[in-house]
C-alpha cells in the first residue's frame, strides 16, 4: 500500500476539509455554554477520562482473568493503546485528534466483568428482555448511568461523540430501516427517539479510525499476551504468512535477540504495518469519495478508514489463530464457564431479592418496575462491576464460588 507522505498531517496542526470540526458541532442534548480554554471535543474526552466507568476498566478483563498475572492487558490498558493508535491515525489523516481519542477511550465502557464471557452470560439471561449488547450499554452509561453533573444524567457528550460511540463499526440501519447486523439494540433505538444519531449513515472519520485502531490493538496485543502466557509460541505464528514474514525480518536483522525483545520487535512492526496500511487505504478512498465535508463522509457508500483486502485477510488469519489457540483453549473455556456461572448466579439472586444490591440508588429505583425493566436495571448493576468485585460479591452471597484459574 502506497502512502502519500506529502499529504500526511504530522506536525502541521491542520484539519482536513472532511474532518469533524468542534466549532461546527451539532451540540449537546442539554445546551451548555462554551469553554474558554477547550474545544467541545476536548471537553468530551476529559469528561470520559474522569468517569467511574473509565476507572473500572482497570479491573475488567481483556482476555486473561486478573489472577493470571499483572502484566496482561486489562480493558483499561487496551483502551489506552487503542486511543494511542487512533490518535496517530487521526493526526496522519488531518482529523480532529481529540474526537478520535474520545471515541477510543469510551468504546469499551459497556463491557461487563470477565470480558466477552460476561457479555455472553448477560445476553443469555436477558434474551427474554431484549438481550445485552456492550455497545448499547456504553451508550446507557454516558447518557444515563453516570451521575456526576447537577443538570443532567450521563456526560452530555456532543452529538458527534455519541455518533462515534454508536456507529464506529458502521451504519446500524440500511436506508430502508433494516438492521445491518441484526436488530438494533433497544437502548440505542430508545435514545435515538430523543436525540437522533442517524443510524443509517456512517460515522465521521474520527470514529472510523478509532474502530480500526481497536482491531489493530487487540490483534497485536493478544498475540503478545498469548506468547507471555504460553498459549502461543513462535512456531504457531508461522501459520500466518504476515507474522512469519515479520519474524524473518527480525531474525535476519537481530539473529541473537532474546525472546522478550524478539516479541516486542514483532509487535511494533505489526502495528506499524497495519497503521500504514489503513492510512494508504484511507488516502486512496478519499480520492474516490472526494468529501468536501464530514457530511460527505457520512453519506459515502463505503468505510474510508479500513484495511486493504490483503491486510483484511491477514486480520482474519490472526483472529483464526487467536480463537483456536487462546480464546477456545480448554483452560480458557473452563475459566469462561466459571465466570459465566458467577454472573448468572448474581443475576438470579438480584432478580429474586433486589435489596442484595449494595447501593441505595439501585435498590430504591427498582420498585414498581416490570420484569423487563427490572432485568435491565439488574444488568446495569452487573455490567458495572469489575472482575474482582463480582467475585467478592459472589463469595458473600454463595457458599461456593468457582475458581478463575
Amino acid at each position: 500500500m502506497t502512502i502519500d507522505q506529502a499529504a500526511l498531517g504530522f506536525g502541521t496542526g491542520e484539519r482536513a476539509i472532511y474532518a469533524t470540526s468542534p466549532w461546527k458541532s451539532r451540540g449537546r442534548l442539554f445546551a451548555e455554554g462554551a469553554s474558554l480554554t477547550r474545544s467541545d471535543f476536548q471537553r468530551d474526552r476529559d469528561r470520559i477520562v474522569h468517569t467511574t466507568a473509565f476507572r473500572r476498566l482497570k479491573h475488567k478483563t481483556q482476555v486473561f482473568i486478573g489472577p493470571d498475572g499483572d502484566h496482561y492487558r486489562t480493558r483499561l490498558t487496551h483502551t489506552i493503546e487503542v486511543a494511542q493508535i487512533g490518535r496517530a491515525l487521526a493526526r496522519a489523516l488531518k482529523l480532529d485528534e481529540d474526537l478520535a481519542e474520545g471515541v477510543a477511550l469510551v468504546h469499551d465502557f459497556g463491557h461487563t466483568p470477565f470480558g466477552h464471557t460476561g457479555e455472553d452470560a448477560l445476553q443469555e439471561v436477558l434474551a427474554p428482555f431484549g438481550g445485552f449488547d456492550h455497545n448499547a450499554q456504553s451508550l446507557r452509561i454516558v447518557t444515563k448511568l453516570e451521575r456526576r453533573y447537577a443538570d443532567f444524567d450521563g456526560l452530555n457528550l456532543t452529538w458527534e461523540a455519541l455518533e462515534g460511540l454508536v456507529k464506529h463499526n458502521g451504519p446500524l440501519l440500511t436506508k430502508d430501516g433494516q438492521g445491518t447486523r441484526g436488530p438494533v439494540p433497544q437502548p440505542i433505538l430508545d435514545y435515538c427517539e430523543i436525540h437522533d444519531l442517524e443510524l443509517a449513515s456512517f460515522a465521521g472519520l474520527e470514529a472510523q479510525v478509532a474502530a480500526i485502531a481497536d482491531d489493530i490493538a487487540y490483534n497485536t496485543h493478544d498475540i503478545d499476551d498469548g506468547l507471555r502466557s504460553g498459549y502461543l509460541d513462535f512456531d504457531m505464528l508461522e501459520d500466518v504468512p504476515f507474522l512469519a514474514g515479520l519474524m524473518k525480518e527480525v531474525r535476519d536483522r537481530y539473529p541473537h535477540l532474546d525472546a522478550d525483545r524478539f516479541t516486542h520487535e514483532i509487535m511494533r512492526r505489526q502495528i506499524t504495518r497495519m497503521v500504514e496500511d489503513v492510512i494508504g487505504v484511507a488516502q486512496d478512498r478519499l480520492k474516490i469519495v472526494e468529501p468536501q465535508s464530514v457530511e460527505d463522509v457520512r453519506a459515502a457508500s463505503m468505510t474510508i478508514a479500513t484495511f486493504s483486502d490483503e491486510m483484511a485477510q491477514t486480520d482474519k488469519a490472526i483472529k483464526k489463530l487467536l480463537f483456536s489457540r487462546i480464546y477456545r483453549h480448554p483452560d480458557i473455556m473452563r475459566i469462561r464457564a466459571a465466570a459465566a456461572e458467577i454472573l448468572t448466579d448474581l443475576f438470579k439472586a438480584y432478580m429474586n431479592d433486589p435489596t442484595l444490591m449494595k447501593s441505595h440508588f439501585w435498590v430504591n429505583h427498582i420498585s414498581g418496575l416490570n420484569d423487563g425493566q427490572k432485568a435491565r436495571h439488574v444488568a446495569d448493576y452487573l455490567a458495572g462491576m469489575t472482575d474482582t468485585y463480582a467475585v467478592r460479591t459472589h463469595r458473600e452471597l454463595f457458599d461456593r464460588t468457582p475458581e478463575l484459574r
